[in-house]
């Protein structure tokens, strides 16, 4: 049996009351969602100093006047747009060995050198997930990738370079990284039934936004000390997270002492109170392996739909901020801080996004159908925003939030709820261990998508920024196609439930003359 975590150990130890399964859930909800968030916010520096390190940009010449002048603080603290300095003001050289004609491809490449890495390391992740203690495989990994982050960061310090040097770090954080989501996803699973699990893991999956606007603030309010503080602090953040995960996260509900929801409500126990005895713990199954975990349904469909559904997200989440320091919005350009202010509205639509999904989906018992009606309506969305986005600021940031509400919400329902559901799947008949590994063949090949998009963009940006929004149209077409058929079977099935439904209830106000129940309540009842 795993014991207590150290940080709950020494609560008792100092006279600290025995909590309740539901204080414990909320906990483990707040941890994850910390850890999360500043695994996202640790990914966002690179996006906030492109313009800082490639010369072509404008806005590296406001860079160089920022670091010689007073700078406000970064919004909400203070004002969301700052005008780009005037014309015919020194600029920057930008930071070799980015500061070439092929600075922006170079940009492209370190982006990509992380992704792969994290790609790659996620499937070997989730399978040493399913088989380590969660807690310290997380904790390990959040202090692991702070340090490499941290350490691209003193790149700027130690006047490096070396594109090597940058490119390993990135790698090295990437294959670290790949620890996070296969750990929260299982974690949180291990506490959580099926039931309301689209609502609260919508809810609790808003810590990829807030992680990448917070990302950007922190690493956005810095800059003008030197774009390594822009690493350093979001490093440091996910350290010192990793540490209290590693003092106060419960992984398994089993070594406090209660039982596991699967085999709660498969006993038909009390899914609140239901414990185990004290210093013992349920039997969690033996690990399933990668090729069992790959035949359950629905697990390649999800995989390959997530493959486009994060090449669209991530080419906003690594190149928006840069997008919006190049383009004049309402006839003028704006300063690195205020593209990096800007850009975190598309997350604050993405945090709308997800709940939105994940409640939808509960509702109609649909995940699939929900997933790909929202990459459908991501096409005209991300067409809007790029045709008329530039109109004004008012404009810019109503179609920007509208869009990362359409990008950001099937990305989010898959990942949690949808990677949770088939990690519990019925044809492992609640004997197996399969959360963390089925969570990573479906996000890993989704960061496969996530390496590509921002390596195409590099290059595509350099012939006009209209081939790379064409890109992203034609992705979220894509993925809203590779759920057809999980479609047509979740539609098929909710027909069904509506003439069963109806049906029930033309024979019931027949008999017994009462009022009909509302077809939502029946069609809820049945499932």
């Amino acid at each position: 049996m795993r014991r207590r975590p150290p940080g709950m150990r020494l609560a008792r130890s100092l006279g600290a009351k025995e909590w309740s399964r539901n204080s414990h859930r909320c906990l483990v909800l707040v941890l994850t969602f910390v850890a999360y968030a500043c695994y996202h916010a640790s990914r966002k520096p690179t996006s906030i100093v492109k313009s800082v390190l490639d010369p072509d940009s404008h806005s590296a010449r406001d860079y160089a006047l920022s670091a010689s002048s007073s700078f406000p603080l970064p919004w909400p603290f203070g004002p969301l747009f700052l005008p780009s300095n005037p014309l015919g003001r020194p600029h920057s050289h930008g930071w070799a060995p980015f500061d070439g004609t092929d600075g922006t491809a170079k940009l492209g490449e370190i982006d990509v050198a992380f992704l792969a890495c994290y790609s790659i390391g996620m499937y070997a992740a989730g399978h040493l997930g399913d088989r380590l203690d969660l807690r310290l495989f997380l904790a390990a990994g959040m202090i692991g990738s702070g340090a490499f982050v941290g350490l691209f960061g003193m790149g700027y310090f130690w006047h490096l370079h070396v594109f090597g040097f940058y490119l390993a770090m990135q790698m090295l954080a990437g294959l670290l990284q790949a620890t996070g989501w296969p750990s929260v996803v299982a974690v949180v699973g291990n506490w959580f039934g099926e039931r309301k699990r689209g609502l609260i893991m919508g809810i609790w999956n808003a810590h990829t936004s807030v992680g990448n606007i917070g990302g950007s603030l922190l690493a956005a309010s810095v800059l003008q000390y030197g774009w390594g503080w822009s690493f350093i602090l979001p490093g440091a953040l996910i350290a010192l997270a990793g540490v209290l995960v590693f003092l106060f996260l419960a992984a398994y509900p089993e070594d406090l002492g209660f039982s596991s929801p699967r085999k709660k409500a498969q006993g038909g126990r009390d899914e609140e109170e239901g414990r185990v005895h004290d210093g013992g713990s349920e039997e969690r199954g033996s690990a399933v392996g990668f090729v069992k975990a790959c035949l359950i349904p629905g697990v390649i469909p999800f995989a390959l739909c997530l493959f486009f559904a994060k090449l669209v997200a991530y080419t906003f989440l690594y190149w928006l901020p840069f997008y919006l320091s190049q383009t004049a919005i309402g006839g003028e350009y704006m300063s690195v801080k205020s593209a990096g202010n800007l850009s975190t509205l598309f997350d604050v639509g993405g945090i709308i996004g997800g709940i939105l999904a994940g409640f939808i989906s509960d509702q109609l018992k649909a995940r699939a159908t929900t997933a790909a009606s929202f990459m459908y309506l991501a096409i005209p969305s991300v067409y809007a925003y790029h045709r008329y986005g530039s109109i004004s600021k008012f404009v810019n940031i109503a179609l920007m939030m509208i869009t990362g509400l359409f990008v950001n919400g099937p990305y989010a329902l898959i990942t949690t709820a949808v990677s949770a559901d088939l990690g519990t799947h019925c044809s492992l008949k609640g004997d197996s261990r399969a959360l963390a590994t089925v969570t990573a063949i479906i996000d890993g090949t989704g960061s496969v998508g996530a390496a590509l998009g921002p390596l195409l963009t590099g290059f595509l940006s350099s012939s006009g920024w209209g081939s790379v929004f064409k890109m992203l149209m034609f992705g979220a077409f894509i993925a809203g196609a590779l759920l057809s058929i999980l479609v047509k079977a979740e539609i098929a099935r909710l027909v069904q439930y509506w003439r069963n439904t109806s049906s029930d209830h033309s024979r019931q106000y027949r008999t017994e003359g009462s009022v009909v129940t509302p077809l939502l309540e029946g069609v809820t009842r049945q499932q």
